[in-house]
C-alpha cells in the first residue's frame, strides 16, 4: 500500500479481487439536505462491485440523541463483523458525495484502531471516470473475520474536553463548517440551533479541501491550508463530526494521523445553553 490515506481508482481496479481486501461504500447525505435513506438508495442504485454498505446513522451510538455519534466497541466490532470486516483485512472506503461520509467511516475505523484503512480519492466519480464498473445488487457475505477493537481514545473528544481546549491556545480546534455559518452570517441548517463558533476555534471550511473533481485537492494547497496544523494534536470539529474527518484526512494525507474528532461538534455545543458562542471570524 502507501504511506498516504488515499488510493486512486486505477489502484483499487488493480488490486480489488485481492482476496484480503474489502470495499466499503460510505455515501451518506445530511438530513437537512436529503430523505434519510439518500446514501442507501446511492448504493442501491451503483455501487463499486463488491461493496458493502457502512451507514453511519446506523452503525452509531443508538442511546445518543445526538446523530451519528461513534458506537461503543462492542457494537462496532459487531456491526462491522456483519459487513464481513475483520482483523487482517485491508479497507477501501469510498462514497458519492465529495467524501462525506468515507473520511468520517476512515476515522471510525482509525478510532477502533484498524490501521489497514483507506480512502478512495475522489470516490464513485473518480470510479466511473477511469472506467470501473458498478453493480446495484449487493455481495453475499459470510463469515466475517473476528474484528478486535484496539480504541484509541486520543481520537475522539468529548465537550468536557473542548471546554478546556476552547480556553487555552496549545491544541488548535479546527472548524469544518463554511464560513458563514462560523462567523454567524447565515443561519445554521439544523432547526433550533445559532450559528457562530466555539471560542478559540479556526474556520477551515472542507470544501476547500476539495478539488472540483471531488478528489483532495493538491498536497501543495493542502499544505498552505492545513500545514500549521500539520505537526501538533489538532481537534476538527464541524456540524455533526462527519465533515470534520475531512480536516483529519486531509492532515493524515499531510503525514498528521493523530487529529482528533470533536464528536459531538456544534450539534452538541450549541444545543447546550450555557456554552459560550463567538459570532465574529476567528
Amino acid at each position: 500500500m502507501t504511506d498516504s490515506p488515499l488510493v486512486s481508482a486505477e489502484w483499487l481496479m488493480a488490486n480489488i479481487d485481492a482476496p484480503d481486501l474489502r470495499v466499503i461504500d460510505a455515501s451518506w447525505y445530511p438530513s437537512w439536505s436529503s430523505p434519510s435513506n439518500a446514501g442507501r438508495e446511492t448504493y442501491a442504485r451503483g455501487h463499486i462491485p463488491g461493496a458493502v454498505y457502512f451507514d453511519i446513522d446506523e452503525i452509531a451510538d443508538s442511546e445518543s440523541d445526538l446523530p451519528h455519534m461513534m458506537p461503543d466497541s462492542v457494537k462496532f466490532s459487531s456491526r462491522v463483523r456483519k459487513l464481513g470486516v475483520g482483523d487482517g483485512n485491508r479497507l477501501v472506503i469510498y462514497d458519492a458525495n465529495d467524501f462525506i461520509a468515507s473520511a468520517r467511516v476512515w476515522w471510525m475505523f482509525r478510532h477502533m484502531g484498524h490501521k489497514d484503512v483507506y480512502v478512495l480519492n475522489g470516490g464513485l466519480r473518480a470510479w466511473q471516470a477511469a472506467g470501473g464498473e458498478l453493480e446495484d445488487l449487493p455481495p453475499v457475505v459470510t463469515g466475517g473475520r473476528h474484528f478486535t477493537p484496539r480504541v484509541r481514545s486520543d481520537l475522539i473528544k468529548t465537550m468536557e474536553q473542548i471546554k478546556t481546549i476552547s480556553t487555552s491556545s496549545v491544541t488548535p480546534l479546527l472548524d469544518a463548517r463554511a464560513a458563514g455559518r462560523f462567523s454567524g452570517a447565515e443561519a445554521e441548517p439544523r432547526e433550533g440551533l445559532e450559528s457562530g463558533h466555539i471560542p478559540g476555534s479556526i474556520n477551515i471550511p472542507s470544501s476547500r479541501l476539495v478539488g472540483a473533481d471531488g478528489k483532495l485537492v493538491t498536497n501543495d494547497m493542502l499544505d498552505t491550508l492545513l500545514g500549521p496544523y500539520k505537526s501538533s494534536h489538532a481537534v476538527a470539529t464541524c456540524g455533526s463530526g462527519v465533515s470534520a474527518a475531512i480536516i483529519a484526512l486531509g492532515l493524515a494525507e499531510l503525514g498528521n494521523y493523530d487529529v482528533a474528532i470533536y464528536d459531538g461538534s456544534w450539534t452538541e455545543w450549541a444545543g447546550q445553553s450555557d456554552n459560550p458562542v463567538q459570532k465574529e471570524p476567528a
